[in-house]
């Protein structure tokens, strides 16, 4: 999704040119952050061409547009009469930049489309984020409704690597902020909830996940709990990666260092522009 604050006309055309290739090249690859976890549809359908229509649509601008700024953000559309009420949320993983958040949320609300056409409610759960809306108030709500569970295969149990496991995820269960990662060795874990819950409510959400993944996973490779509200997730022996808020994965690494040699290149070109353009003048002058 290109972001208009990326277009600025007045550069000159080789710079704008070298930074839209910047700003293309260096986009992680977001084939692991649209990928397509769950969702889910309420019964309930709304007329087509009904005012609840457009309010929606409101809604899920206002949701893809916020996403391009905030991580986290909430929205309620009133109506003429509380049918025609619309609320909704988006959550962005929490290390993620804003052009890749607004990029999920973008994605995930095309989803919502064919997944829940003409539904008053509506939920959608990628790899990066997360959005919902519906005409009843959800937000602030805690919910510990099981929504998504996923336990990956048992390689034969591994009491250290278990041992690990389990004081990763005492680990999130006991740090603060409403998202946690943590590591030991061969093992990573990591937790969130959506920003509409209390601190309290937070912990209390993921207090259930936590304690629900390592009963009903066990020995598993990996396991994801999400519950309405907030997740837990841990991986081992690099079964799946979850990248930590500084972004530090290998994919990050490499974006990193050929971000930086190409603001050498455009550092490099703007610098012969300008000395080619004070060349150009000495000798013009000299030429009158």
């Amino acid at each position: 999704m290109e972001n208009p604050a990326f277009c600025h006309h007045r550069l000159p055309i080789l710079t704008f040119s070298l930074l839209l290739f910047c700003t293309c090249f260096f986009k992680p690859a977001q084939s692991s952050l649209d990928t397509f976890l769950y969702g889910g549809c309420s019964q309930i359908k709304y007329t087509p061409g009904s005012q609840y229509e457009t309010n929606l649509n409101s809604l899920l601008s206002s949701l893809v547009n916020s996403a391009t700024y905030s991580a986290y953000n909430k929205f309620t559309i009133m109506g003429s009469s509380r049918q025609d009420v619309v609320y909704g949320l988006y959550q962005c993983r929490a290390d993620l930049a804003m052009p890749d958040c607004a990029t999920c949320v973008a994605r995930a609300v095309t989803h919502l489309g064919p997944l829940c056409s003409q539904t008053c409610g509506g939920a959608v759960q990628l790899e990066g984020c997360f959005v919902k809306y519906d005409n009843a108030s959800f937000i602030g709500v805690e919910d510990k409704t099981v929504v998504m569970k996923k336990c990956g295969p048992s390689n034969g149990y591994n009491e250290d690597e278990m041992s690990r496991r389990d004081a990763v995820l005492s680990g999130l269960n006991g740090a603060g902020g409403p998202y946690r990662v943590g590591g030991s060795e061969d093992v990573q874990g990591v937790a969130q909830c959506i920003g509409d819950l209390s601190m309290g409510q937070c912990q209390d959400c993921l207090t259930e996940a936590i304690r629900r993944l390592k009963a009903e996973c066990g020995g598993a490779a990996f396991g994801d709990m999400f519950l309405a509200k907030c997740y837990a997730r841990y991986s081992t022996s690099g079964a799946q990666f979850y990248a930590g808020p500084n972004h530090d994965s290998p994919h990050h690494g490499e974006s990193e260092k050929t971000f930086a040699i190409i603001i050498g290149l455009l550092a490099g070109v703007a610098l012969l522009i300008i000395f080619l353009t004070f060349v150009r003048r000495i000798f013009g002058g000299n030429g009158k």
